[in-house]
């Protein structure tokens, strides 16, 4: 059979225009779908899983939802004032512990002491930074919070244990002491339930192992 080649020109003269038609529209498509899919990424954000409370399912939060729930871990009032008065707190007992070493009998209370003086003197300038920080006083205002610090010893105690001696000195020293250690305990254990500043926090922990632990060692040795 022959076949008429401009028939068969005019075939792909039509065709062809028609197909890239149609490709193009495919691509157009598809371009649309990722734009819409993209729009909507872009519209929605990111999101974040909540871990739910115990007992409850995980939360699928908005990137602005799970913003606006982070916990505010600025100090507040009870951050600045329980390091304002440890400082004071502390101070007292560098005083104590600096007697030792003439006035103390006992090599352990004398090596007590210097673990004390060691510890606490570092803890002291370490909350003076802090405090400087935030931009907050060094100390309290008023006498009343020196009344209100637990632990603290009276000034006629103090006196007494200038004046003690040998044995008498060393007795007098750990039942001040124990109780004082006593005081920065619970002072610690209160900031860290009213307290708002994870540093604070680190501080007063570090207040509990420790002097919980040579309150033992003080019993131990009375």
């Amino acid at each position: 059979m022959h076949r008429s080649t401009d028939g068969n020109a005019l075939v792909m003269k039509v065709a062809v225009p028609a197909l890239i038609a149609a490709l193009a529209l495919g691509v157009t498509g598809c371009d649309s779908g990722a734009d819409a899919k993209a729009d909507s990424a872009s519209s929605s954000g990111s999101s974040v899983i909540a871990p739910g409370k115990p007992g409850e399912a995980a939360e699928t939060l908005s990137a602005q939802d799970a913003q606006r729930r982070k916990p505010d871990d600025r100090p507040n009032s009870a951050d600045v004032g329980y390091a304002q008065m440890m400082i004071q707190h502390h101070e007292q007992a560098l005083k104590m512990t600096e007697l030792a070493p003439k006035q103390a009998e006992s090599k352990q209370v004398k090596r007590l002491a210097e673990r004390i003086a060691a510890a606490q003197g570092p803890e002291i300038d370490t909350m003076r930074a802090w405090l400087k920080k935030y931009g907050k006083p060094q100390a309290p205002s008023g006498h009343a919070a020196h009344e209100a610090m637990p632990g603290m010893a009276t000034e006629a105690q103090l006196k007494k244990l200038r004046a003690a001696r040998g044995a008498a000195f060393d007795a007098l020293f750990l039942k001040l002491m124990i109780t004082h250690h006593q005081g920065a305990v619970t002072m610690a254990t209160e900031v860290k339930s009213g307290g708002n500043d994870v540093v604070v926090e680190e501080m007063a922990d570090d207040v509990i192992a420790q002097q919980t632990t040579e309150i033992s060692r003080m019993r131990d040795m009375s």
